[in-house]
């Protein structure tokens, strides 16, 4: 099952039925649901889950070489 991230509001935009998101709101969101808002420029991914995601595909990387060695 697809894992979802923390996002952060840049810019509010509407969520449905007549509401609206805040700035500095926090969402979890698949990266679906995400992908155009980022592009947009009214979210970013949350600053700690970007370092962990970073690093988590860095020792992916890492046991990926080690393997094919």
């Amino acid at each position: 099952m697809a894992e979802r991230q923390t996002y952060t509001v840049l810019l509010p935009f509407p969520t449905g039925g007549g509401h609206w998101s805040s700035i500095g709101q926090e969402l979890h969101l698949l990266d679906v649901e995400a992908n155009a808002l980022r592009s947009a420029g009214r979210l970013e991914l949350k600053k700690t889950e970007a370092a962990e995601t970073a690093s988590t595909s860095t020792a992916a990387k890492k046991a990926a070489a080690k393997k094919a060695e």
